[in-house]
């Protein structure tokens, strides 16, 4: 490699491997897991064994740092590092592993820490040949997954492990991995300038993903280094042109704290609100593509079901819900697909605020002081003295009758005349608007 491209390896290790950090102190985000006292604190400080061998789940999005968690333990404690993939393993590998981890600690008295990546992929087998390695304390497990280890894990192993939760990287602490990458000697030492703008741009694409980060820097560098682009101090320039050809897509002007952030989430309701639904694909395609927060969008998307379908299409909000538990459970970019659906499904659903324009129209009430008092006979009689105050008396019970609605008042004398849900006459809320009208002219005889 000439001298014409700085900091670049033929057939080097990948920058996102280079870059991964050998003590905690390194590890961007997962401050809550890593505070003085903590499980995995403790684990990496015990350099003798004498605190036990606590096995440990990872559970979390793809590159927050579940090897690197693994690795920096092993290495902070002086302990011996195996690696293993769910992927490749099989019951044999497991079962090596033990045998090298129980000559390492009786012939030299080094413990080992077994890493297991993908753990939701060993069958039930495979994960009971873990089981006496983690009982008798041959090995500390430290096992990663992406899905929830209640539906992949075996009860067994989940019991006698720590099960951590990880966190999407926020945008700060990929901003420090982005940092560190350009200027450590493991990473691109200093030997190229990274544009502001281009930084941000790299921090969009990675989504929360410290390895994509490192990735698309990467490809970035070895684009720079073949391009006339120096910047001030004579090194190639990373600039947004480069990142956008190193990782062949347009970037997208988005910055998840400013204008275009609220201006295309604003369009994206919007869309749906007005039954766009190609316009509200086109929005959601947006955030996607910039790398907003998929956690964000789903609940935009719930808060939509009940604003604007509401009784119209009761079934939206089970499916806002369902997108949303499926974004959790499976991550990106998989969860683009039941985000899909369910804009979908909201976008050609009947429209309805009807219900919530109800509430608001009652807590306004509520606000002004029309809260009267709750009619005796509506009032709890199961405490002694309450029949003697009249409480309860004259209550129907509505299962009684044949068709299970009475005549009886029940809000405060101040409203009872009024009228806060109105339904509308789209979707199903047509027909809640018929049964209701009938409701009325029985509860308080009138339509």
């Amino acid at each position: 490699m000439s001298d014409a491209q700085p900091g670049l390896r033929t057939g080097a290790t990948p920058l996102a491997v280079r870059m991964r950090p050998t003590t905690l102190d390194e590890v961007a985000g997962q401050r809550h897991l890593l505070t003085p006292g903590s499980p995995l604190v403790s684990l990496a400080s015990d350099k003798t064994g004498e605190r036990g061998s606590v096995s440990v789940i990872l559970w979390g999005p793809p590159g927050t740092g579940k090897t690197t968690l693994a690795q920096a333990i092993a290495h902070s404690s002086g302990r011996r590092f195996v690696e293993l993939s769910a992927v490749s393993a099989g019951v044999r590998d497991v079962r090596q592993v033990m045998e090298e981890a129980r000559t390492s600690r009786d012939l030299y008295g080094l413990s080992t820490v077994l890493f297991l990546d993908e753990i939701h992929r060993f069958s039930k087998a495979q994960q009971d040949a873990l089981l006496p390695g983690v009982e008798n304390g041959v090995i500390i497990l430290v096992a990663a997954t992406t899905e929830n280890p209640s539906f992949s894990v075996i009860s067994p192993l989940l019991s006698r492990s720590l099960l951590l939760t990880l966190e999407t990287l926020s945008d700060d602490d990929l901003g420090v991995v982005v940092d560190r990458a350009v200027t450590d000697a493991r990473g691109l030492d200093d030997k190229f300038d990274l544009d502001p703008e281009a930084r941000s741009a790299i921090i969009r694409l990675a989504s929360g993903d410290a390895r994509r980060a490192l990735t698309a820097l990467e490809a970035a560098s070895v684009s720079a280094a073949t391009t006339i682009a120096p910047g001030e101090t004579g090194k190639p320039l990373i600039t947004t042109e480069i990142v956008a050809l190193a990782v062949d897509r347009a970037l997208l002007r988005y910055d998840r704290n400013g204008d275009e952030h609220y201006d295309v989430i604003s369009a994206f309701i919007k869309s749906v609100r007005g039954s766009d639904v190609d316009a509200a694909l086109h929005y959601l395609a947006r955030m996607i593509e910039a790398g907003e927060d998929p956690r964000f969008i789903c609940r935009r998307i719930i808060v939509l079901a009940s604003e604007d379908i509401g009784m119209a299409d009761p079934q939206s909000l089970v499916i806002a819900m369902a997108a949303a538990d499926a974004v959790q459970m499976i991550g990106m970019p998989e969860g683009r697909i039941p985000m899909a659906q369910a804009v979908v499904h909201l976008a050609t659903a009947p429209k309805s605020n009807a219900a919530y324009m109800a509430l608001d129209a009652a807590i306004a009430d509520v606000r002004a002081g029309k809260a009267g008092r709750v009619p005796k006979h509506l009032r709890d009689a199961h405490y002694p003295g309450a029949k003697r105050l009249g409480h309860g008396k004259g209550y129907q019970y509505p299962h009684n009758d044949p068709i299970g609605v009475v005549t009886q008042q029940y809000p405060p004398d101040e409203i009872k005349s009024v009228r806060y849900y109105v339904p509308t006459e789209h979707g199903y809320e047509r027909e809640v608007s018929a049964r209701l009208a009938k409701i009325m002219r029985i509860v308080r005889g009138r339509d």
